[in-house]
Order: structure tokens, then sequence, then C-alpha cells
């Protein structure tokens, strides 16, 4: 049972890593993930308290570079607060919606995420803001350029949070336990003492002879 939690465990860190992509918050998945499976299997026993703290710093940071890695690239090219609503909203559409179509995995979902943010900013710079094309594509530029970066350096702590939570949860020590408390019985041993008791009664050889002769 503790194999399949911890399979368990590696599909949800999977699933939280393409979520990431698309632009939801999948690296919060993999902390929840760990967080269940060091419950279920009583805490400190695999993943103690500094694993689950560890990731959450990591989480933080990443989610901090990707925020400002986007706000910077959008506002390095005049992209607007409303442009930058409608970039996200964009990426996490368009990552969901080219996934089917390119045929690769993951790859279909980051392209599908780069377009969609630019999209996205377009669209909300020049329908809504009443920016010219030549300023909305730029601005769309910005937030996508920064969508890639975002992309590149959370994935990046998305893996290390993956690999963290692998390494730390895996239960391979419960075997190792097994093999130290119930060592197999050695088969090689012979008894070094023979008994050293013998019958009490023995038949016993007549000690007379006859003395009379025929």
């Amino acid at each position: 049972m503790l194999w399949l939690g911890w399979i368990a465990l590696i599909l949800v860190g999977i699933a939280g890593l393409i979520l990431n992509i698309v632009g939801l918050p999948g690296i919060w998945l993999i902390v929840v993930g760990t967080i269940a499976y060091a419950l279920a299997t009583e805490l400190e026993v695999y993943v103690g308290v500094w694993v689950i703290v560890a990731l959450i710093v990591i989480g933080v940071i990443a989610e901090a570079i990707e925020f400002f890695a986007g706000a910077a690239g959008a506002k390095k090219f005049g992209g607007s607060k409303r442009g930058m609503i409608g970039a996200i909203v964009g990426g996490l559409v368009g990552g969901i919606a080219l996934t089917p179509v390119i045929p690769i995995p993951i790859v279909g979902t980051i392209v599908g995420s780069i377009i969609g943010t630019f999209a996205g900013a377009f669209l909300v710079e020049s329908g809504i803001v009443g920016k010219t094309n030549r300023e909305s594509g730029k601005a769309g530029m910005g937030a996508a350029i920064g969508r890639t970066v975002g992309i590149v350096v959370k994935t990046g702590f998305g893996l290390l949070m993956f690999f963290v939570s692998a390494v730390a949860s895996i239960p391979i020590r419960d075997s190792m336990a097994i093999s130290t408390t119930n060592p197999m019985p050695n088969l090689t041993t012979v008894p070094t003492t023979a008994p050293t008791t013998v019958p009490s009664t023995m038949s016993s050889t007549p000690t007379t002879l006859p003395t009379t002769q025929p």
C-alpha cells in the first residue's frame, strides 16, 4: 500500500507540473499532495516537517519570480494592468486549447500558453484600453516574453519541488526495516555438541561357563 501511495504522489506531482505550465497554481498541488502523503504515513516517518517547509518556501519564491517577470515584461513594453489581466486569461485559455492540437507532451501547452498570453494582452489593449495596433502588439509581445521567462523559471522550481517530494517520500526505508528486524535463518550452522547420554539398560552376556562335562 505504501508503494501505491508513493506512485499516486508521483502522478499528482506530474499533474501539478502540467497545470503550472498552463498558468494554474500546479506547484501547490505538489505541496498539498506531499502533505497528504505525510499525514497518511504518519508525519516524520518518511516526509518530515522540514521537507514540507522547504517545498512551501520554494513555491513562494517561484510564484514571486513569475509574477515580477510577467509584470516587468508587460510594463517595459507599455502594457496596462487590464492588459496584464487579459494576458493571464489568454495564457490559460491558449494553454488548454492548444494542448491537444500539438501532439507533443508539454510542448503544446507551452506554445499555447505563450500565444494565448500575447493574444489576450493584445485584444484587451486594443479593444478595451483603446491603444493602437502597434502599441497593443508591443504590450502583447512584452507580456509574452514575461510569460515565457515565468514559465521557464517556475517550471525549474517545480521540477526541484517534484524531485524533493519524490525522493523524501519513497518508502524504501520500510523494506530495509523489515529486512533488519526479520533476518533470514542461518542454514549453515550445525549442532556442535553430540548427545552424551546412552541407554541405561544394555544386554549382558553370561560371565560363567558350565563346570560339568559330559
